[in-house]
């Protein structure tokens, strides 16, 4: 599995923890990027002329994880944004417990945290804090 690219202004949500996501340097689990505010990590419906489509929200990758829904199914988050801070919600429409993940400060500082107990596996919205 490759790096992520921590380029990026995305809030990467991992699927295993952060002891169990890396292992000899390269990510062995599953994960999905997101920019800016997710209502739910379920998913999303857009009208394409009279038809609606859904789009559903998984982990992407071979590790562990992949093709799970990313709601409910996080455990550990990766803020890659220079500039953007994050909070992820327990509930739908960023209400409830949630936890804040500041920006990096440097290239490289792109540090992987575990989400609290509360979160954990009960993640369902981000938004910029």
């Amino acid at each position: 599995m490759p790096w992520i690219n921590c380029t990026e202004g995305d809030l990467w949500m991992l699927y295993s923890s952060k002891a169990n996501a890396v292992r000899d340097g390269k990510y062995v689990t599953s994960w999905a990027s997101f920019y800016g505010n997710v209502s739910d990590y379920y998913g999303t419906s857009q009208y394409q002329g009279s038809t609606l489509n859904t789009y559903r929200y998984a982990f992407n990758g071979n590790g562990s994880g992949a093709g799970q829904y990313v709601k409910n199914n996080t455990a550990s988050v990766q803020n890659c944004s220079e500039a953007d801070n994050y909070r992820v919600y327990f509930n739908s429409g960023y209400s409830g417990h949630s936890q804040y993940f500041k920006h990096r400060e440097a290239f490289g500082d792109c540090a992987l945290i575990n989400l609290d107990s509360t979160l954990k596996n009960n993640n369902a919205s981000e938004h910029f804090a």
